[in-house]
């Protein structure tokens, strides 16, 4: 096939050394011609035309790039393209199915466990290496697997739900239901009301006046 470095630049310096790789990716094997210094997360996007691997900090920080590396999460942006030669590697892509959705995907959905949606693809493949192993993972367990993602949009909290839910559906359970915070508000209104001192109608306080006024 035509070198990567090729797609990249408009032409390719003769004394360029390029260097052959194969991976099977999403469960498919794919060749490329390409540079030993191009990153694993380059390889993906622009090589394969698989974008929903995302690039966000360059310095394994933010966990955007995460994918699958014979089921271990590892940082793309970080890897060389030539250290995942002769491996498999998992995206995002490679969750759904032709005909419907990873219960990954569903409880990202179901339990809104996104925003902005760039971090997502990251979480997503984080939190598939970790049921891979463990399908009955407490919270702070998930929140472990996840601490490497970053998310500057949904505090967390939702992403750890849609976590849980993808769970309970691979373990053929019925999905949890969340419950909202309980509405005290009802409460409270019942509480200030009983505060208040009885109001007391017109007619009441001019007889009081005119009974003070006598004598």
């Amino acid at each position: 096939m035509t070198s990567l470095f090729e797609e990249l630049q408009p032409a390719a310096a003769a004394e360029v050394q390029t260097t052959r790789v194969d991976i099977k990716i999403n469960g498919e094997y794919k060749a490329a011609q390409i540079e030993p210094r191009l990153l694993l997360a380059h390889l993906i996007r622009n090589g394969f035309r698989l974008t929903g691997t995302h690039t966000g900090c360059d310095t394994t920080n933010c966990g955007a790039c995460t994918v699958l590396m014979d089921g271990a999460p590892v940082k793309s942006c970080t890897v060389f393209a030539v250290q995942a030669n002769g491996h498999e590697v998992t995206t995002v892509e490679g969750l759904a199915t032709a005909s419907e959705l990873h219960p990954i995907q569903e409880g990202f959905k179901d339990e809104h466990g996104l925003q902005c949606g760039f971090c997502t693809p990251g979480m997503m493949m984080s939190a598939k290496a970790l049921l891979d192993e463990n399908l009955n993972p407490t919270e702070d367990e998930v929140r472990w697997a996840l601490s490497g993602n970053l998310c500057r949009c949904t505090g967390y909290q939702n992403i750890v739900k849609a976590v849980l839910w993808a769970a309970a559906k691979m373990r053929g359970e019925a999905p949890p239901t969340f419950g909202a915070p309980a509405d005290d508000s009802a409460d409270e209104i019942a509480d200030d009301s009983a505060e208040q001192p009885e109001e007391r109608s017109d007619e009441a306080a001019i007889a009081d006046d005119s009974a003070g006024g006598e004598g």
